[in-house]
């Protein structure tokens, strides 16, 4: 271990600092991984091939180092069809110029729906075409949510160039409600977050910009290893992030400036809404690259940047690291809620542990999820109780975003993924050597949606890689374990209640508190149900509701190695 932390230190030592067009790369050829010592029966086992879910992301890359073609692409668990299982969406590439006749029928956006059997047979269907949605940009970014409230889930993609919002029909097509909605936005956006800051019921948008980035702006870098390629992001002017207000219907009015949004360009690689101060507001939290993170606090119509005061602008050290992937989750079982970022190449991934009253302290070397992280780029991140033992694991995908070694090629840019368990003392260790040897595999992994895609009650994962196949994780031990899952609704017809939270009080006295959220990790959309996993109970005493308006609902006791759906109003007073 004491190896390769000297190697990636060394490797850091040559920051990723490409202003004005020449600099140097941070990304190195990093150590070898950990060579697999298998203590049992690996924890994931890729089945996308298995189960007909066939994609291959295409950056369009040519030679030319255009940076959109190193990042991307996100992923969506959702299901848009209202049968009870999780759908697949797959944000595809492509030239970042176009390819000379504007042809992109070979580089599609690709829906694949869930048939999964009675029995517990997983299988899916590629239904792009039946479904209307096309592929006009190069994609970036996908978030899902109910945006007009009819009760089906649709979907707003991100792209370098204009983003589209694909309203879902109900009848398994889409079609493109982006000018009637008013949430277009032309530059480089990537994160996108659907949320319910005002509690009013309908779902406010935030999107996220990047870079300015275009023929003008391109410029090559200088990597270590001798040639050309990809620049730090500081070679280029951040880009101010969006917020669209839902007027109901879905319709959307642009709000950046009013809710106090505007004015602070960053370069915006992941979103999530957490309440930090736990004052029951959601606030928004905003990971950038290279520049300071943001924490916008909820003021009741308004928001604030706090993240300077709260602790979690930069690390420890004071830098301003290169953010990406963000998940917000109580991992400590205190009752608030923590933050984790993935970061670059020589960085740390960091741990902000919530300290109460909105105060956070960096908390990622006493967990020991520093060291571990120093030699790979995490992208795609979450929290997630991969073993259902209660305790909230770290699950990262990792992949380069400069060239590790002379050859040409994407594949100098993969790294192996990581698993970290959460030993229930404000420490993890790492198991990415029992996660299955796929697990590893040499890709370039970006985004990483997390939820129940067979219905068997554990987390599975579905990871885009940049340049490659993507990869279907199904969870193989998580179901051993007792767990309960709930898909959280409110209206008519049923909306999944974004931003609630769900308290679960068991019979040996713990509570357990999960916010149902699809925006978080990298990019991506995740399953909206909450899932708890109990560990060796077999019992639970109540369930409680605490909805975004504030208001709190009991659902008594509820049994076990199910999933429930709880509507708001079917419950009773606390």
């Amino acid at each position: 271990m004491y190896a390769r932390v000297v190697a990636a230190v060394s490797a850091a030592a040559l920051a990723w600092n490409c202003g004005g067009g020449s600099g140097a790369p941070v990304d190195q050829a990093g150590p070898e991984p950990l060579s697999p010592e298998p203590a049992g029966p690996a924890i994931f086992e890729e089945s996308a091939a298995v189960t007909g879910l066939d994609f291959v992301h295409r950056n369009g890359a040519a030679g030319e180092h255009l940076l959109p073609e190193i990042m991307g692409a996100g992923a969506a668990l959702f299901d848009y069809d209202g049968d009870g299982d999780l759908d697949v969406f797959l944000v595809q590439g492509g030239p970042v110029f176009g390819d000379g006749g504007n042809d992109r029928s070979s580089y599609r956006d690709r829906l694949f729906r869930n048939e999964l059997t009675d029995s517990g047979q997983l299988r899916f269907a590629d239904v792009t075409e039946a479904s209307g949605l096309r592929s006009d940009g190069v994609g970036m970014g996908v978030a899902a949510g109910d945006a007009d409230g009819d009760g089906w889930v649709d979907l707003y993609v991100t792209n370098v160039g204009s983003n589209v919002l694909w309203r879902n029909r109900g009848d398994g097509t889409f079609e493109d409600a982006t000018s009637m909605a008013a949430v277009d936005d032309p530059g480089w956006s990537v994160p996108a977050l659907f949320f319910d800051p005002d509690g009013d019921g309908d779902l406010d948008l935030f999107v996220g910009n990047y870079l300015d980035f275009n023929r003008g702006t391109h410029t090559v870098c200088a990597a270590a290893v001798g040639g050309p390629d990809y620049c730090s992001p500081r070679s280029f002017t951040p880009q101010p992030d969006r917020f669209f207000r839902n007027l109901g219907k879905g319709r959307f009015e642009e709000a950046t400036e009013q809710a106090g949004l505007g004015g602070a360009d960053a370069y915006t690689l992941g979103a999530v809404a957490v309440d930090a101060g736990g004052d029951g507001r959601l606030d928004l939290y905003v990971a950038n690259d290279w520049t300071p993170n943001h924490l916008w606090l909820n003021r009741g119509g308004r928001f604030e940047n706090e993240a300077p005061i709260a602790g979690v602008a930069v690390n420890a050290g004071g830098v301003a690291e290169a953010g990406m992937g963000v998940d917000a989750a109580d991992f400590d079982g205190d009752g608030d809620e923590d933050l984790f970022l993935a970061h670059l190449t020589g960085e740390t991934n960091t741990l902000y542990r919530n300290e109460g009253r909105g105060l956070f302290r960096d908390a990622t070397l006493a967990a020991g999820l520093g060291a571990p992280s120093l030699p790979w780029t995490g992208f795609g991140a979450a929290w997630v109780d991969i073993d259902n033992d209660s305790r909230l694991d770290v699950v990262v995908v990792n992949g380069a975003v400069r060239r590790m070694s002379q050859s040409g090629g994407v594949t100098n840019f993969g790294q192996p993924n990581q698993l970290f368990r959460n030993l229930g003392d404000g420490s993890f260790e790492e198991l990415s050597d029992q996660a299955g040897a796929a697990f590893n595999d040499d890709l370039v992994s970006r985004g990483a949606a997390f939820g129940d895609i067979d219905n068997d009650g554990d987390t599975d994962l579905l990871v885009s890689n940049n340049g490659g196949p993507a990869q279907l994780f199904l969870n193989t031990i998580g179901q051993n374990g007792s767990w309960i899952g709930m898909r959280v609704v409110d209206g008519s017809p049923d909306r999944d209640a974004l931003g609630a939270v769900v308290e679960l009080r068991l019979g040996d006295g713990r509570t357990i508190a999960r916010r149902v959220r699809t925006g978080m990790s990298y990019a991506s959309s995740n399953d909206p149900r909450v899932l708890f996993g109990l560990g060796e109970s077999d019992a639970m005493d109540e369930t409680l509701i605490r909805w975004p308006d504030g208001v709190e609902e009991t659902f008594g006791s509820l049994g076990l190695r199910r999933y429930h759906t709880l509507r708001r109003g079917d419950g009773s007073s606390p």
